[in-house]
């Protein structure tokens, strides 16, 4: 290599190469050589991005890079958000979910004359890519998008954009567009011929007032450790039945054989029900999800109590939390600082920590960590396909 030349060592947390001298190349893999002109030879692990939109589109920001260097960009990601707060553990190899495996997505769809654009928006822009082909939905709801224009084309009025929420239920896609009125018997009309010929499991639009279902001609399920729970229109899913199966395997290793489990932040129960010979306490703000786990559990018959409940106003108590074998804990982005201290300052001997945030996973590690816990391992999980978005799975224990 010249002297006019440097190799990308790594990449940077929103996916740009960067150099030994502290240069930030975009779109450049580890192992590439950048020129003096800043122009990039590939190298080892830059592959030919497989979708023609990329890097326009925003649902991708990693196509460029193999499984072997997008693996190293998740491990550095963790590593790097554990080394800020003075953190070490053992960060185990990623589990990548495969392409064409996203089962939940939102698109969005403006019109444009007569033409309906939909897709993910560009980088940093609120520019729709139409997307023409997509390497990372499920063929089943990416074989929407062009029937789900000609609809939009009939009903879309003016140059409105809308949301559109697609996921994979047990009975076949559920669609919910978000932003849009269908009046009159014409378009109800429309919109139930669209469900029927396409064979939707639920067609709802929310104009404003919360999702109204149009077409359901059965109860809409997800199955969640072999148990099927009522999906609310536009509720969480994990992102690939993949990434669940991995977040469900490293939750369950780190409770062991835990037999009372309080599950925080519960959703729709993906970890509630992955424990079916414990006796579990399900707590979760959100009214539609702990509603539909309560359903679930019930006719089930499971050992669960569900209880509706904001845990960054009303976090468990470090008494109750000495009740329980093992504390399942699942936040979102913003992390459980407030439930995080009730846990530092308890005796629960185990806790499983699922996050989709390692920044803020590792603040609360270090909570943790100060309250006398030991982080003994993390799984990454690569759910979202060459995206730069990092989830994991992380147990503590406490000795004595």
């Amino acid at each position: 290599m010249s002297l006019n030349q440097a190799e990308v060592l790594r990449v940077a947390a929103r996916g740009d190469g960067v150099t030994a001298d502290g240069r930030h190349v975009p779109l450049a893999a580890p192992g590439d050589t950048v020129r003096e002109d800043g122009s990039v030879v590939p190298g080892p692990h830059h592959q030919q991005p497989p979708c023609k939109h990329f890097p326009e589109c925003g649902g991708c920001q990693l196509q460029h890079l193999d499984d072997a260097a997008w693996s190293r960009f998740i491990v550095d990601r963790v590593a790097g958000a554990l080394a800020a707060q003075g953190l070490k553990a053992e960060i185990r190899e990623p589990m990548l979910s495969p392409p064409n495996t996203r089962r939940r997505a939102t698109l969005h769809a403006e019109r444009r004359g007569r033409q309906i654009l939909m897709g993910f928006t560009e980088q940093n822009s609120h520019k729709l890519i139409n997307l023409e082909e997509c390497w990372i939905l499920a063929p089943e709801l990416f074989a929407l998008v062009a029937p789900l224009r000609g609809l939009l084309a009939a009903l879309l009025p003016g140059t409105r954009r809308v949301n559109v929420h697609l996921a994979q239920a047990d009975q076949g896609p559920d669609v919910l567009i978000d932003g849009m009125e269908a009046e009159g018997l014409a378009a109800a009309e429309a919109l139930t011929a669209f469900a029927s010929r396409h064979k939707l499991a639920r067609l709802s639009l929310d104009e404003g007032l919360g999702p109204t279902a149009r077409w359901e001609p059965d109860p809409v399920t997800v199955t969640l450790g072999g148990v099927p729970v009522p999906l609310p229109a536009g509720n969480f899913l994990q992102a690939t039945p993949e990434g669940e199966a991995a977040l469900v395997a490293a939750m369950r290793e780190a409770v062991g054989e835990a037999r009372t489990i309080a599950d925080l932040f519960a959703g729709l129960g993906t970890f509630t029900f992955a424990l079916p010979h414990a006796r579990v306490y399900a707590a979760e703000a959100a009214r539609d999800s702990i509603l539909s786990l309560k359903a679930a559990a019930g006719l089930a018959q499971r050992a669960v109590f569900a209880d509706h409940r904001d845990l960054f106003r009303r976090p468990v108590s470090r008494a109750d939390l000495g009740n329980f074998d093992a504390v399942v804990l699942d936040p979102p982005r913003a992390g459980a600082r407030e439930q995080v201290a009730e846990l530092a300052d308890s005796r629960t001997p185990v806790i499983a920590y699922i996050s989709c945030n390692p920044s803020t996973f590792a603040r609360d590690a270090e909570i943790l960590s100060e309250g006398g816990y030991t982080l003994d391992w993390v799984q990454p999980v690569g759910q979202f396909r060459w995206s730069t978005h990092v989830e994991l799975a992380a147990r503590f224990t406490r000795q004595g």
